[in-house]
């Protein structure tokens, strides 16, 4: 009942559609989503997550998760970073894909929703040492679109890697357009 709820919003109130497949058996992987312009983005594909019925995670501060507010970021696919004893981002969010049977990390990795001239490459470090494929997410305004891209595996050579990922968001506008990264 809840994911009708959903899918008639996404299509039928909100007017959006999905393009491309999410394989369900994958059950670990980085989702890069872009461009991120606009503070919509968040709810828009916390809709269309609800929508496809797909789980879908983001990590925050532990701190995030206490009282009161602690259940509602797991509900919504939240699960805490821990970076006590010493370990970097990338190391404590490969321990949590270690820990879990299905884990499914979206990230925008413009990092804000300021305009950038460089992507954080935290999501391509992430994928690496989890062992975890990457799939791209387009948000695009423009065409009012949710597209998910094709697995990539991390091959090591991240220029190379970059530029195969980057095809996928080419001709995608973002709510603010000016604010997206340019591809080049």
């Amino acid at each position: 009942m809840k994911k009708q709820i959903y899918k008639w919003i996404f299509f039928n109130l909100m007017g959006w559609k999905i393009e491309g497949d999410f394989d369900e058996k994958i059950k670990k992987c980085v989702l890069i989503v872009m461009p991120h312009t606009s503070w919509h983005d968040f709810y828009i594909a916390i809709i269309c997550r609800g929508a496809t019925g797909i789980d879908i995670n983001w990590v925050g501060k532990k701190e995030l998760f206490g009282f009161p507010f602690g259940w509602f970021f797991k509900y919504l696919g939240g699960a805490p970073l821990d970076r006590t004893g010493g370990l970097n981002k990338v190391d404590s969010i490969a321990a949590i894909f270690d820990s879990k049977e299905t884990f499914r990390l979206g990230l925008a990795p413009e990092g804000t929703r300021k305009k950038v001239e460089e992507l954080k490459t935290g999501f391509y470090y992430i994928a690496l040492k989890a062992k975890v494929p990457i799939i791209t997410v387009a948000l695009d305004f423009g065409k009012k679109t949710i597209g998910f891209g094709k697995p990539v595996i991390p091959s090591g050579n991240i220029d190379s890697d970059l530029a195969l990922l980057m095809t996928h968001f080419i001709g995608v506008t973002g709510k603010f357009p000016e604010k997206g990264f340019q591809i080049k």
